[in-house]
């Protein structure tokens, strides 16, 4: 699989599911895999993808058998509140800040992230250029101000030329070191509700804050990197605008105007010489 150019993520999966299923049921039975795989206390979708990584099995040693047919129930994530997500990157060491950060302001994948280069990054115009995961189209993303000069610290002090990383490791890593400083976080507060948070949570608020903004279902789609827009219309419903509720603002002059905007906020309305926005909690 790896010479016929399949990615690091699906080799790890394959191999993942291969040795479960070996552990539990005999390989070279495909009847063994289907009934165990059958009666495996698990979702549909769990089902169905031990099935896929079986069937990469089956065709590399000349085995047969009819796939079953199990179909995953739709499942819409959960999108955090801002505050929780700031209350996470908040707490985190300088290298897990930044990329966090670049998980909610661009909705960028982790390995995406891990694979940054210093050359990918434009700290002038504040502009990131990722290698795109999945076979997605190539993107333009911008980052705040806060974000770049932290980029730019880390690259003046570990020295770094064009061409090396911006972070070491892998997008495993990055998980790792999320869920821990999550876990941390739930323990102190007692509060479940950030351990639930996952990391692809971030990607998720991303993509939903932006179109919630712009209402432009292809605008998402470019900039999530997504091969197919039916991947993008989940994140069309995924705000119950009849429960938001809102930071309200006022601008008196435009210079107060621009600052708010870059902040995330949108115009509502005008009134007695003041613009008043607003930007959902």
């Amino acid at each position: 699989m790896k010479n016929n150019g399949y990615s690091y993520h699906t080799l790890k999966f394959v191999s993942k599911a291969l040795k479960h299923l070996g552990t539990n049921a005999n390989l070279d039975n495909p009847e063994s895999i289907k009934t165990y795989i059958a009666n495996k206390q698990t979702s549909e979708g769990h089902k169905k993808n031990l099935c896929i990584a079986y069937n990469y099995y089956v065709q590399h040693n000349g085995l047969t058998w009819t796939m079953p047919k199990y179909v995953a129930q739709e499942k819409r994530p959960k999108i955090p509140t801002e505050e929780k997500l700031k209350m996470l990157i908040a707490a985190a060491s300088l290298k897990l800040t930044i990329k966090l950060r670049l998980s909610m302001e661009t909705g960028m994948r982790p390995i995406e992230i891990m694979n940054l280069k210093v050359r990918d990054i434009d700290l002038e115009q504040r502009l990131v250029y990722p290698s795109t995961a999945k076979h997605g189209s190539g993107r333009t993303l911008k980052i705040s101000q806060a974000t770049a000069s932290l980029i730019n610290v880390i690259i003046k002090r570990e020295n770094l030329g064009l061409n090396d990383k911006l972070f070491k490791g892998t997008s495993d890593r990055y998980g790792n070191q999320y869920r821990k400083l999550r876990n941390k976080l739930a323990r102190k507060f007692n509060d479940e509700t950030i351990r639930r948070i996952r990391l692809y949570d971030f990607r998720h608020y991303y993509a939903t804050m932006l179109y919630h903004k712009t209402k432009d279902l292809l605008f998402v789609k470019n900039q999530m990197g997504h091969r197919k827009v039916e991947t993008t219309l989940v994140y069309t419903q995924l705000i119950d605008t009849a429960n938001d509720e809102f930071h309200t603002a006022v601008a008196k002059n435009t210079k107060e105007l621009c600052q708010l905007i870059e902040n995330g906020f949108e115009y509502v309305t005008e009134m007695d010489g003041l613009k008043i926005l607003r930007k959902r909690k």
